[in-house]
């Protein structure tokens, strides 16, 4: 087992990480920006040092300050936490060179599931239902040539992308040389790489994904299943396990095709696969390589610490369980607490001036907020993830309204009144909501 591990992230993940290494009994080294200097992870972790300006790419995206550290601190291990370097495959393969392990999956497995349209490639050749796309595009008349021959409405998407960044939904011809554009010059931006490709854009569908884990020596375990539908500009708001609305029959496909594509790529520690389902059809969207924001919701029903066995495997332990001994029979929501305005709806920044959060049987606050901590501008505007867990899912919207209503956060200003909203909207009360349903409740 590692010793001492460098979380290379900041916030509520770097938090996260940093708690379950303390339950095994590792040591950690946390890492900030100027910015970050009062932040909570920094006075959690065993050692804290500064390594860049309050910019990400100046401090946290800084690929070999974060390894000159963790060889000069002397950690075994890199923990990439979500967004930042997690699905960097070159910085899996920097930290594989320098001797250090790197939390995830190997550097090769990163490229080829973080490249979308090889990973589609490696899914249909696992059996894994795809929706018709194109290759990487090289211009806008090769795209426009391909959203003819596969039929609108498309999706250009950045081949490198993640987290709803680098996409766009083109309706028609007339659209595609400027969404062509903007989707490059926003993967280049996010991602370091203009490769985008498109794919047919399916209307009115669930986003339901699938955590698994996974060891070396080849064993595969479904832990559950997320609806992360309720989505405002690709960016996922309210998310639940497992997901309501699905047959048996639907359930059992999609675990065997997400374990099916996790051991055709030798597939290690954590990671998720996603699908888009119409009816009982479901087909691969992608796969995340890494720990995912709303792991939590998991964790609640099968009652597995998802990071702890994510360093565990990455470390090379075996899983002791089997898939007949996870355990499930309850229901979790969680939903993100956002500093934005609640009419703009434009990230905020600012000081907390008061913060109560709710707590009770199964009620969970995963967080880096404190009383009078400052919010900045420069990072996610995430502030943390309000889950409940309950035996039933009607018992479980009602613990999350009431969570929710004893929440109070003053000085930044949230979205806690929009997830409200959605709580008492009939239509995800009922499960029968969609990826459309921002739309009709905003």
């Amino acid at each position: 087992m590692f010793t001492k591990i460098l979380i290379a992230n900041r916030g509520e993940v770097a938090v996260r990480v940093i708690r379950a290494c303390k339950e095994m009994g590792i040591e950690t080294v946390a890492v900030y920006s100027e910015a970050d200097a009062d932040a909570l992870h920094v006075v959690m972790a065993d050692e804290s040092y500064c390594i860049g300006g309050p910019l990400s790419r100046d401090s946290y995206l800084n690929m070999d300050s974060l390894v000159t550290l963790a060889k000069r601190t002397g950690v075994s291990a890199i923990h990439p936490g979500y967004g930042m370097l997690a699905e960097n495959a070159d910085f899996a393969k920097m930290c594989e060179d320098n001797g250090i392990a790197f939390i995830g999956p190997s550097p090769e497995v990163m490229r080829q599931m973080g490249q979308k349209e090889i990973a589609r490639r490696i899914a249909e050749s696992a059996g894994v239902p795809v929706t018709p796309g194109s290759g990487t595009l090289a211009d806008v008349a090769e795209a426009e040539a391909a959203a003819e021959s596969i039929g609108f409405p498309v999706i250009l998407k950045a081949r490198a992308g993640g987290g709803g960044r680098g996409i766009s939904v083109v309706r028609s011809r007339e659209e595609i040389a400027g969404a062509f554009d903007a989707v490059r010059k926003e993967a280049m931006s996010a991602f370091g790489d203009d490769g985008i490709f498109l794919e047919r854009y399916l209307e009115s569908v669930k986003h339901i994904e699938v955590q698994l884990l996974a060891d070396a020596a080849g064993a595969v375990v479904i832990l559950g299943d997320r609806d992360c539908s309720v989505q405002r500009r690709n960016q996922k708001l309210i998310e639940e396990c497992p997901a309501p609305a699905l047959s048996e029959n639907l359930r059992r496909a999609m675990y065997e095709a997400a374990a099916s594509l996790a051991k055709a790529v030798g597939y290690t520690t954590v990671g998720t696969v996603e699908f888009l389902v119409q009816g009982e059809t479901f087909y691969f969207m992608e796969m995340n390589t890494r720990l995912q924001v709303e792991h939590s919701v998991t964790e609640m029903v099968c009652g597995i610490d998802i990071v702890e066995w994510q360093i565990r495997t990455a470390a090379g332990v075996t899983i002791p369980f089997s898939q007949e001994e996870i355990v499930g029979g309850k229901h979790a929501i969680e939903c993100r607490i956002c500093a934005e305005d609640a009419k703009s709806m434009m990230p905020q920044a600012g000081r907390v001036e008061m913060l109560h959060v709710p707590g009770g049987v199964d009620v969970r606050f995963d967080s880096a907020l404190y009383q009078n901590c400052t919010v900045t501008p420069y990072y996610d505007s995430m502030l943390g993830k309000l889950v409940v867990c309950a035996d039933t899912r009607d018992g479980a919207i009602r613990k999350m309204k009431c969570a929710l209503s004893e929440f109070v956060l003053v000085g930044v200003a949230n979205n806690r009144e929009l997830h409200m909203r959605f709580l008492e909207d009939g239509e995800f009360v009922g499960g029968r909501y969609d990826t459309g349903i921002c739309r009709r409740v905003l």
